[in-house]
């Protein structure tokens, strides 16, 4: 059964990224949440699918200008990859992608969509919670529709992860 609009509970926006426990109540599918642009994202999570941990299973913008961010890695001004570990690039490769979406006039609740790519899933779920930790701390609470997608290696190759997305701007 699909969430209807206006059905509330808890939702997604209650757990952190990549790992951190998130609960979905009964009933519970469908929390708004106000982009910096004045309009809304719907994060939609049905209740009969597993509750989602660090992101949201769909998320609907009523309008808005999209804004596609490209792929954004641990790269510092000068184009060397920084960090040594995969939370070091994270933080990094998010902070990145949010200067390129802060440029675009998009804030950290416009992101609709990310993808992140990591050469490790593995590791990427070992360090699960503090990769969590550096997405509260950088966005927030409000989960974009993720998938972390394994890849054999990025372009640049000492890079261990990359994270694209879309935002919704008004």
């Amino acid at each position: 059964m699909a969430a209807r609009n206006g059905e509330r509970g808890a939702s997604a926006d209650e757990g952190a990224c990549a790992g951190e426990g998130a609960s979905v109540g009964e009933g519970a599918s469908v929390g708004k949440a106000a982009d910096a642009g004045g309009g809304e994202l719907e994060r939609i999570n049905p209740p009969h699918l597993a509750p989602p941990t660090g992101f949201s299973h769909a998320v609907r913008a009523a309008r808005g200008t999209m804004v596609f961010l490209a792929g954004q890695t641990a790269l510092d001004g000068s184009g060397r990859i920084v960090g040594d570990g995969i939370v070091e690039q994270f933080e990094r490769a998010l902070t990145n992608l949010l200067d390129v979406a802060a440029a675009a006039g998009a804030g950290p609740s416009d992101l609709a969509k990310l993808t992140v790519f990591a050469v490790d899933v593995a590791d990427y779920r070992r360090h699960a919670r503090d990769l969590g930790a550096v997405w509260k701390r950088l966005v927030g609470g409000a989960y974009p529709a993720m998938a972390v997608i394994g890849a054999t290696r990025l372009w640049d190759e000492t890079a261990l992860v990359e994270i694209e997305g879309i935002a919704v701007v008004r």
